[in-house]
């Protein structure tokens, strides 16, 4: 893979986002994003959140059920994928429902769609190609083990759920780390 697979897409506000120095960059984050679709994806990246910046939540990458891949914030930009941890990391963003649309009540807490084989190929194609361009990257790992905060169940408060479990349990963790020179984090 290079670069010329990467669909240069950013969002409307990716120039506002705080640079950095890519040196810096030495974490990557998966996630899914919980949604049904790109589209959708876009349109929750898109938000404003931020009235100051005039910026909102993504992560750098996407990669569509079929293996598209759509560069939403460039690398040297800080985007707002995961707590604490954005200063220095990338954020990849797999299309899947994941939790969708409860993501909080306590029936909806499995996450059964399965990564389709193709947006992995991309997935690992993405990972070797960072890797390359990036020297200082040297460690890879789940949202879901980067923010570990328990909320209150939106269909039952007194019960307690994960804010955050993407990628989840069917991610194939096995299989990207064989292929890779990254490390777990956490």
């Amino acid at each position: 893979m290079n670069e010329h697979y990467i669909h240069q897409h950013h969002l409307p506000y990716a120039h506002c986002l705080d640079l950095r120095e890519i040196s810096t960059i030495d974490l990557v984050v998966i996630h899914c994003t919980e949604l049904p679709d790109l589209a959708t994806a876009r349109s929750y990246g898109e938000r404003v959140l931020y009235p100051a910046t005039g910026t909102g939540n993504s992560g750098h990458y996407y990669i569509d059920r079929d293996g598209l891949i759509e560069q939403w914030v460039p690398p040297d930009r800080i985007a707002h994928h995961v707590r604490g941890f954005n200063e220095h990391s990338i954020g990849i963003e797999l299309v899947n429902l994941g939790r969708y649309p409860n993501w909080l009540d306590t029936d909806t807490q499995e996450m059964t769609e399965p990564y389709p084989q193709e947006q992995l190929d991309s997935l690992l194609g993405l990972l070797h190609f960072l890797s390359a361009a990036h020297p200082g990257l040297q460690w890879i790992t789940g949202h879901d083990l980067l923010d570990t905060k328990m909320v209150p169940a939106s269909d039952q408060p007194a019960e307690w759920v994960y804010r955050k479990r993407d990628p989840g349990p069917l991610f194939p963790w096995d299989e990207v780390l064989d292929t890779l020179r990254l490390m777990p984090y956490l």
